[in-house]
């Protein structure tokens, strides 16, 4: 006999599913700010997206709240927040006035993220790749593509507009970006990060003054913070091959 579905459903499994529907609405109210030209609250909106992305999967895995159904429902919120609102505020922004050109650059960017997405829903049901990959993303993860799509626009708000906002410097970082996240380049996935006893206090300590520097210098902390995960692409590829060597050598017999 088939079991039904259960009649109720423990609030603490819906605070994941709660806090994607959640992001959902801070990347569109990205998309209405860039309208209203409100453009550093169109990207404060987008950063609200992005810590509420980090935090659902990680409250779903401690509330033992993981599912299909959101594994789905965040694949939809990181399309919207990551891959259409960024495209969106920076056509606005500054790629209008390059015209068709501008809007192509826009979809190419949205279609660079839903490919992305797709091949990563994919990867993540091959079960024969070894241990270690699970510490690597193959492309650039859409949030992080959609912080260094936005760079510019967050420099222009220390700096200025003269350089940042001007369609060919946009082109690069958009085209740029699109590539990073279809490319085969292995990045690091920083969800499984595991902190030592020793160093909580520490980690602590050091979020807490990451979290008083973006309330008080919120546009070059952000651009700080973007500098140094491009920093760690190079890093990234460099421990992958190691560990691509490594088991290579395992697989050859000696002689």
């Amino acid at each position: 006999m088939q079991r039904g579905r259960p009649k109720w459903l423990h609030f603490n499994r819906m605070i994941p599913n709660i806090l994607t529907l959640t992001a959902i609405c801070a990347g569109m109210t990205a998309i209405r700010f860039a309208f209203l030209d409100r453009w550093e609250h169109a990207i404060l909106a987008l950063l609200v997206a992005a810590i509420l992305d980090a935090l659902d999967g990680r409250i779903a895995r401690v509330l033992k709240g993981s599912s299909k159904f959101g594994a789905e429902l965040d694949s939809l919120s990181d399309f919207i927040c990551f891959g259409v609102a960024p495209a969106f505020v920076l056509y606005l922004w500054a790629m209008v006035g390059a015209g068709r050109f501008g809007w192509m650059l826009a979809l190419l960017f949205s279609v660079c993220c839903a490919l992305r997405l797709a091949r990563f829903n994919t990867m993540m049901e091959d079960v024969d790749q070894p241990a270690w990959t699970r510490n690597f993303f193959s492309g650039v993860p859409s949030p992080a593509a959609a912080g260094l799509v936005v760079l510019p626009m967050i420099l222009s708000f220390q700096i200025g507009d003269g350089y940042f906002r001007s369609p060919a410097t946009v082109s690069v970082f958009m085209v740029t970006v699109a590539v990073l996240m279809v490319s085969p380049i292995p990045t690091f996935s920083f969800k499984r990060i595991k902190v030592p006893h020793k160093l909580v206090l520490p980690t602590m300590l050091i979020v807490g003054l990451l979290t008083a520097a973006l309330i008080s210098a919120p546009w070059i902390t952000l651009a700080a913070i973007l500098f140094c995960y491009i920093a760690t692409i190079p890093l990234s590829i460099r421990k992958y091959r190691k560990h691509k060597a490594d088991d290579k050598a395992k697989e050859t017999p000696a002689e």
